[in-house]
């Protein structure tokens, strides 16, 4: 079950960076909900690669086809089958690398692990597989936006010591985002982010940083106790993603330098119900969504494949001079922006459809 992410919203994944194609299964979608391509494929849009100068030049559309679980436009409540084609493949940029595993990449622990890997552009380690959560995560956010009312939305916060303020995170629209390639509503800050991803490419080498997203309108009562808090299953879910290394929620590590006066949460009545003054939870509390705003962050370290000569050495412990081949972003995180936003949509989903079915004969479910 490594490949497959949920409780009652199950997606599994399948597919390598350089195979025929790759996608997902997404089992326990609820029927009669209507679902086409067009409703995906804008997320898979943001999430392409070669959409701008910062980031691969591998070139692939990313068309998904809904191969089964939709019937004239509805879904019927079974397994629905996405697949994305590979076009742009190269597997013989990797020829020469087969021999050396990657210093940080997932090549040594996969031939650990295995005793076999695709040698070709990290196989499932590659950024590639998470085409197949977006897909899903993209049916996940209609689901949640026409029953619930809930928007994600999520932005590059930080590239290397570049960092914008997120005091008006609760004004960001996805359309704020997306008018910069970097995905920062801030011209002026991603103008600086843009040309420190620029110099890092030029040197071959990459560049990290942070997507931070915010979750508005989620309910009261969502995420489990104990193991299965909502955060532990966000948290869980973004550090699944390629290339993550940190994950916080509300006030996160700052947090730690505050005293309880300070970080506690008031309550407060607004309009019909009780909400917190402050925010420092990030929404969750005790493992379970409390009606404000989820605001978490994802840091993504630099990409491990770069042009720049490293000493390593090959599977047999011989001393080499490795520089890798193939095409590679600079940095991720303003693909990874797409990618987060549909993660985040799975979880809550799959919390919202748990709570549902905890809450069906409760006395005031009726």
């Amino acid at each position: 079950m490594s490949s497959t992410l949920g409780t009652l919203f199950k997606v599994s994944t399948f597919g390598e960076s350089h195979c025929r194609g790759v996608g997902a299964i997404v089992d326990g979608c609820p029927s009669q909900v209507e679902l086409s391509e067009s409703d995906i494929q804008p997320q898979l849009d943001r999430r392409r690669p070669g959409q701008s100068i910062i980031t691969t030049p591998r070139q692939e559309k990313d068309e998904v086809t809904i191969m089964s679980g939709v019937e004239n436009g509805l879904t019927l409540g079974t397994p629905i089958g996405l697949f994305v084609a590979n076009r742009d493949h190269k597997p013989g940029d990797y020829k020469d690398m087969r021999s050396i595993p990657r210093p940080s990449h997932a090549d040594y622990t996969y031939q650990m692990k295995y005793g076999v890997r695709a040698a070709s552009g990290g196989g499932r380690s590659s950024a590639r597989e998470t085409i197949g959560r977006v897909a899903a995560g993209a049916i996940a956010e209609k689901i949640l936006r026409l029953k619930y009312g809930v928007e994600i939305v999520a932005w590059v916060h930080s590239v290397g010591e570049i960092s914008v303020s997120t005091d008006n995170d609760q004004e960001i629209s996805r359309a704020d985002v997306d008018m910069t390639d970097v995905r920062c509503s801030d011209r002026t800050v991603a103008d600086r982010m843009m040309q420190a991803i620029i110099e890092a490419r030029d040197a071959k080498d990459s560049v990290g940083g942070i997507v931070e997203c915010v979750c508005r309108n989620v309910p009261s009562g969502w995420g489990e106790p104990v193991f299965d808090k909502l955060d532990a299953k966000l948290a869980q879910a973004m550090l699944s993603l390629p290339a993550t290394k940190g994950f916080e929620v509300g006030s996160g590590f700052a947090g730690t330098t505050l005293r309880g006066s300070a970080h506690n949460d008031a309550f407060a009545t607004k309009g019909k119900r009780i909400g917190t003054r402050t925010n420092n939870s990030g929404g969750i509390q005790g493992g379970i969504s409390n009606g404000e705003p989820i605001v978490f962050r994802v840091a993504f370290k630099p990409p491990a494949t770069i042009g720049l000569s490293q000493e390593t050495v090959d599977f047999d412990g011989n001393h080499v001079t490795l520089e890798a081949k193939g095409r590679h972003d600079p940095c991720v995180v303003p693909r990874a922006v797409p990618i987060v936003e549909t993660m985040a949509a799975m979880v809550l989903l799959d919390c919202a459809l748990r709570q549902e079915a905890g809450a069906a004969f409760r006395p005031d479910s009726n």
